[in-house]
């Protein structure tokens, strides 16, 4: 019932927002992969103390390694910041 009240509209009226049917098992499977990810690579290591904690943990794993250094294999084994940099330099040639 939050998906359809007047508040969730309101507060999610500048995003695209996305419904699909009930029991479609790929919703949820990237972010639910990267959770698992971010367990086993990171924060088992951790004895977490609090939320603060926590944040900066997730914060420094997402910034000084998923993003820079981890290669994925959607952005051709580079890291999403290496893909991006090929990209936007690809993109700044002129065309042919």
């Amino acid at each position: 019932s939050q998906y359809v009240s007047n508040a969730w509209r309101e507060a999610t009226k500048s995003m695209q927002r996305s419904y699909s049917h009930s029991g479609y098992p790929y919703d949820n499977a990237c972010i639910e992969s990267f959770h698992a990810l971010i367990k086993r690579e990171w924060l088992n290591r951790f004895n977490i103390r609090n939320y603060s904690h926590a944040y900066r943990l997730v914060f420094e794993y997402i910034e000084t390694f998923y993003n820079t250094v981890r290669i994925h294999s959607h952005c051709d084994y580079m890291s999403p910041d290496e893909f991006e940099k090929l990209y936007e330099k690809v993109n700044a040639l002129p065309a042919a």
